[in-house]
């Protein structure tokens, strides 16, 4: 495929960069981006002869994303993270499309796994994302964490038929990272003055994963996805209580 460019931001991703990497080989271009990786996931990358590596700062997912995709030297880009597999039966979907329509933005089905399981509940099981786009009319927003591609009154959503793979969990000790990562960047320069709040947030994570998201349906992962979900919004919302206690 040389109509399209595949852009991936990454840090210390060797467990799982060789996979994503091999999936992408009828690619002619693969931007890797990577921000102050210490591990060997540039050595890995380096063996892949599509692959262009840029070494740049980490500005926040939404920024990042869109820095990254600057390098690249087709204007469709297909976002993927480093976890992220594509699966063969949507490469030959991508194949098939026209790519006539530059203000068409391509949503993805992506199946998330947990230490090689498919999670098929606890918020997992339906997600749905907006990964394919043209550059000269979307672009990701601003948001340092959870970021998305910005929707215009242009934007004509189509939904493809084929998932792609996506390995969110391949050791147990990723869950205590993200929350580390995840809390402080989405706590920067925000304040919540009520533990209350703290506590209510944390506990509805919980109860919204396990129950309402049928997280119990998932067996012990069901919990662990709804215990880590619970301790995302406790640190998240603490660190916001924090700031506004502590100057």
């Amino acid at each position: 495929m040389t109509n399209i460019s595949v852009v991936i931001i990454a840090q210390n991703a060797q467990e799982t960069i060789a996979e994503t990497l091999s999936s992408l080989r009828h690619f002619s271009e693969v931007i890797l981006y990577l921000n102050n990786s210490s591990d060997n996931t540039k050595e890995i990358a380096s063996k892949y002869t599509n692959v262009r590596i840029i070494n740049g700062d980490f500005i926040g997912f939404g920024p990042t994303k869109n820095k990254a995709a600057s390098y690249a030297t087709n204007d469709w880009i297909l976002s993927l993270d480093s976890d992220e597999v594509l699966l063969e039966a949507l490469q030959q979907e991508l194949i098939s499309l026209k790519l006539n329509n530059q203000y068409a933005l391509y949503i993805l089905k992506r199946d998330n796994y947990f230490l090689g399981k498919k999670i098929k509940h606890s918020g997992w099981g339906k997600d749905f994302l907006a990964r394919l786009y043209n550059k000269k009319n979307h672009s990701f927003n601003q948001n340092s964490v959870h970021e998305s591609i910005e929707i215009t009154q242009m934007t004509q959503k189509i939904k493809l038929s084929n998932s792609f793979k996506h390995n969110a969990i391949t050791n147990i000790n990723q869950f205590l990272y993200k929350i580390i990562k995840y809390s402080d960047l989405a706590a920067q320069n925000k304040k919540t003055c009520s533990f209350f709040v703290v506590f209510l947030k944390a506990n509805f994570a919980f109860f919204k994963t396990y129950i309402l998201q049928l997280g119990f349906l998932d067996g012990w992962r069901g919990f662990v996805i709804a215990l880590s979900n619970f301790n995302g919004k406790f640190f998240r919302y603490t660190k916001r209580f924090i700031n506004c206690k502590i100057k």
